[in-house]
């Protein structure tokens, strides 16, 4: 039998969690500061979301605005350019996502492979480098070449051909948009792969190698299988982009000759909501985005869960 002065369970509990407390307020304490910023400047703007529901008025306030309910939703759903703008979206991104995503990863093997670390190295950088420039430098090189008068169709004019409407038709517009992504954005993409192979356990590729497999052999069915998880990670995410697209990019590549393949949904947001002050309208249209690109990542998820992969939640 316990004595009469032994401590109780949750005494202690008690004891042992202000003992932890004492030795650890520190931490705490420096944890307050990205807690409260993160109170502040993320989670309460997100109560601005309700202005999708009203008719606001700036004088008004957002509370004091008139309610409409789905009203906003319901003018977006029945315009052609809203539809119009969601399909030129999913087309982008799909192309980002089938053209885009797969190359960093070949990359990161590739690089892996190489013997030659300052090789490594320098083609590292040089790929890297494109991530450092704006989308507004980004397309004024691709208008210096790809242009009518541009050094691409100078070249081929020069040779005899004719030139190609790079960016002028939408079809080969689409193309040089989305290679363009991928000469921007690779780089990126390609140190979380290479920080993901450097994780792997070299001994099984040694181990393969002795069996006999070749070095497309032990890619394929050692290296890769490793960084399974990072791969579904970043596709899971990449999928639940769908629907979500920046701003410059579409803008500053596209013109009135290519509208119909370039008007996106953050153009639209963009000429019908922000240009004409009414961010009660652009309000809805970026929370149907956010709410499908929610759905997007859950799908994804459960989907990637089902064939046996790690997901992220």
């Amino acid at each position: 039998m316990k004595g009469k002065n032994t401590p109780s369970r949750a005494d202690r509990k008690k004891t042992n969690a202000k003992l932890y407390l004492r030795n650890n307020w520190q931490l705490y304490a420096m944890l307050l500061i990205p807690v409260i910023y993160m109170i502040l400047f993320k989670y309460k703007p997100m109560l601005g979301v309700v202005v999708a529901f009203k008719k606001f008025n700036i004088f008004q306030g957002i509370w004091n605005s008139p309610w409409i309910g789905l009203a906003h939703f319901k003018e977006a759903f029945t315009s052609r350019d809203f539809w119009d703008a969601l399909k030129n979206t999913l087309i982008l991104n799909m192309g980002d996502l089938i053209i885009g995503f797969p190359i960093p990863i070949f990359l990161a093997v590739f690089l892996n492979e190489l013997r030659s670390g300052r090789v490594r190295k320098v083609t590292q950088t040089l790929l890297y480098l494109p991530n450092f420039l704006s989308w507004v430098i980004i397309s004024g090189i691709v208008t210096q070449l790809f242009a009518n008068t541009g050094m691409v169709n100078n070249i081929a004019n020069a040779l005899g051909a004719e030139s190609i409407p790079f960016l002028s038709n939408s079809g080969i517009w689409r193309f040089v948009y989305w290679f363009s992504g991928v000469w921007q954005g690779a780089g990126y993409s390609l140190i979380v792969y290479l920080a993901a192979l450097m994780a792997t356990d070299a001994s099984l590729g040694e181990a393969a190698y002795i069996d006999g497999a070749t070095r497309l052999q032990r890619i394929w069915y050692v290296t890769l299988p490793q960084i399974s998880s990072t791969i579904t990670v970043l596709l899971i995410m990449q999928i639940g982009k769908l629907v979500s697209i920046s701003f410059d990019r579409p803008y500053l590549m596209g013109n009135t000759m290519v509208r119909d393949a370039s008007s996106v949904i953050s153009t639209y947001v963009y000429s019908i909501g922000l240009a004409s002050g009414r961010f009660d309208f652009a309000t809805a249209v970026g929370l149907f985005q956010t709410v499908v690109g929610v759905v997007l990542v859950l799908s994804a998820n459960w989907v990637i869960k089902k064939m046996g992969q790690e997901g992220i939640v």
